[in-house]
């Protein structure tokens, strides 16, 4: 009986940590995808920032799935995405275009890093209505390292205003409905 009773103890612990894990998983790949960009290898950046985006996406729907959702997961969600949809996208765009602003880039860089850890803290202190408020940092992120592969077509001001546009989209009071 004690056997049998460790041995359950056991499983619903490693089957509450399972989604926790995922979210680690996708915060490690965004620092892969910092320390990438970073070192300059801006392509390998960019793939780590979109097979985070696979782990955030899969991350919420196991854990509902399993039913383990917690404040400590909705936590370490928030500090994961703002790692890998935060800080790796705009390391990314800095490192491939906004260097070459000087200091009016480096202000888009952090504005969007804290615009997006802004929209974060907002959203982790509200309940849920089946809306978002103003465009996820995960979206944002995605759209921002999307735009990464026009850098040699689009002209660079365009990245300025770009990472100005997402920024806002992230604080702004327009309702997005979540599916």
């Amino acid at each position: 009986m004690f056997l049998s009773d460790v041995l359950d103890q056991t499983l619903k612990k490693i089957k509450s940590q399972t989604a926790n894990l995922m979210t680690l998983t996708n915060m490690s790949l965004g620092g892969f995808a910092v320390l990438s960009g970073i070192n300059g290898n801006l392509n390998i950046s960019m793939l780590f920032i979109f097979i985070a985006a696979l782990a955030d996406r899969f991350d919420g729907a196991l854990a509902r799935k399993l039913n383990c959702e917690s404040e400590l997961g909705k936590q370490l969600d928030s500090m994961s995405d703002i790692i890998s949809f935060g800080v790796a996208p705009a390391v990314l765009i800095y490192q491939a275009v906004l260097v070459h602003f000087g200091a009016p880039g480096m202000f888009f860089t952090v504005f969007y890093i804290g615009c997006g850890a802004f929209r974060l803290a907002k959203f982790n202190i509200t309940e849920s209505n089946g809306y978002f408020t103003g465009l996820p940092i995960t979206a944002a992120g995605c759209l921002a390292t999307l735009s990464f592969l026009g850098t040699h077509a689009l002209p660079p001001i365009f990245y300025m205003f770009l990472m100005c546009l997402l920024s806002l989209s992230m604080v702004s009071p327009f309702k997005l409905k979540k599916v």
